[in-house]
């Protein structure tokens, strides 16, 4: 079978890197790509967002199966556009990304299914944001309604940041059209779990846990980011909590959009009143694809083709007991303005180390060496028996590893190891 991959991040590396080991698999294509994923597909210089360029690279290079990484070309219809032209891919229509594109339509679909999830207001004006603040608590929680690449999110603690944050958004417009409607939630409390399922429009199947750090620092402090980190156990969710999980928010949500297919996240609160739903996404997370498909002993392509087919439940989808960790090699200054062009040291070293993935996610490969293009650069991924174990082989080839600049949180699955202590 002949793969073609689109995207550019860690994320898609993960996934080029599952399908390239696949058996079945004779040519994997990539685009944009990355230096890392370079490595292992042929890539090709088609953005990401260029649902007709897209379209075309798979019409005219007969491929069998498209994988959509990000959600951009989602919510702009590279689906439907593959679909018109009857070209197999994986991922929901534009109007079904809306799941992820609209924070508004998601809440909507909440209400009206009785999914739990935290209280809200919906906001289309600066106005209406203004007087949505009045009868809030602090701290509160400002949502860009569209897609900002995980930096649309703010918790204000006070009325003086979130008067700015609406301001920022609504007027100044700092996330362009992504801010022009706004939802202004209650704040929650509790631990955050990433909860996926593969959905084929008739069944799904669901993944192992996982979870993201999004804070850019230690401590969960500092903005938002595409995420610093993930690590992935089974001890994440009780049973029963993975079944109310199931049954009040994945179900009815597959049943009310009828034909949803691909893969759905759900962002999970664990609150002392049970799961509450935080955000969705209509694809894979980035970096939870680094530790969720490190676990996965069922060839992707077998999971990939059932989706195309309508067929996942005949598939038996079988995980590792391993516990996988990400860290996230960062340029210093993300997710501010991000200086490139660094070169990358000991990813040959790195390579030699058992259990141990490097997964490139800004970086480009020029003339046998390796460069950084944006704010997350490597994503450094190891299993091992137990969290401690796991964390110690990625922190130590995360040393290993350079550039000019680098950073990395410290602390990724801390909360797990207090757990476990």
């Amino acid at each position: 079978m002949k793969m073609f991959v689109v995207g550019s991040g860690g994320r898609e590396h993960a996934i080029v890197h599952a399908l390239a080991e696949g058996p079945r698999v004779s040519k994997v294509y990539a685009a944009p790509g990355n230096g890392g994923i370079a490595q292992q597909a042929e890539t090709a210089a088609v953005p990401a967002d260029s649902v007709e360029g897209l379209a075309a690279f798979a019409e005219s290079h007969a491929i069998d199966l498209t994988v959509i990484g990000p959600e951009v070309p989602l919510s702009l219809g590279v689906v439907d556009e593959f679909q018109k032209r009857d070209l197999p891919v994986i991922g929901p229509s534009a109007e079904l990304a809306q799941l992820e594109s609209s924070k508004a339509f998601t809440k909507r679909l909440c209400s009206e299914h009785a999914i739990p999830t935290a209280a809200y207001t919906e906001c289309a004006t600066a106005e209406e944001a203004y007087r949505a603040l009045e009868g809030v608590d602090y701290p509160t929680v400002i949502k860009a309604d569209g897609l900002a690449a995980g930096k649309g999110v703010v918790i204000a603690e006070s009325p003086q940041q979130a008067t700015r944050t609406v301001q920022d958004l609504m007027e100044s417009r700092t996330l362009g059209e992504a801010g022009s409607r706004l939802i202004i939630e209650e704040f929650l409390e509790g631990e955050e779990v990433s909860f996926h399922v593969f959905a084929d429009g008739r069944d799904f199947q669901e993944m192992v846990p996982s979870q993201d750090h999004k804070r850019r620092f230690a401590g969960d402090t500092g903005p938002n980011t595409g995420g610093m980190g993930a690590y992935s156990l089974d001890t994440m969710l009780s049973d029963a909590v993975r079944q109310d999980v199931i049954d009040r928010m994945i179900r009815p949500t597959l049943e009310a959009t009828q034909t949803y297919s691909g893969v759905l996240y759900a962002g999970l609160m664990l609150t002392d009143n049970g799961p509450k739903l935080v955000e969705y996404n209509v694809r894979l997370g980035d970096p939870e694809t680094q530790v969720i498909l490190p676990r996965m002993e069922t060839d992707l392509v077998d999971v990939l083709i059932a989706i195309r087919d309508h067929s996942l439940g005949e598939v038996e989808l079988k995980w590792s007991p391993l516990v996988s960790a990400t860290v996230v090699l960062v340029s210093g200054t993300y997710p501010g303005k991000i200086e490139k062009g660094k070169e990358i040291f000991g990813l040959n070293e790195a390579s030699r180390i058992g259990d141990v993935t490097v997964y490139h996610a800004g970086t480009v490969r020029e003339d046998g060496h390796v460069y950084t293009s944006g704010g997350r650069v490597l994503n450094v991924t190891a299993v091992g028996l137990t969290l401690e174990e796991a964390l110690e082989k990625a922190y130590f080839v995360a040393e290993m590893v350079d550039f000019e600049g680098k950073d990395y949180r410290r602390d990724i699955g801390k909360k797990g190891l207090d757990k476990q202590r």
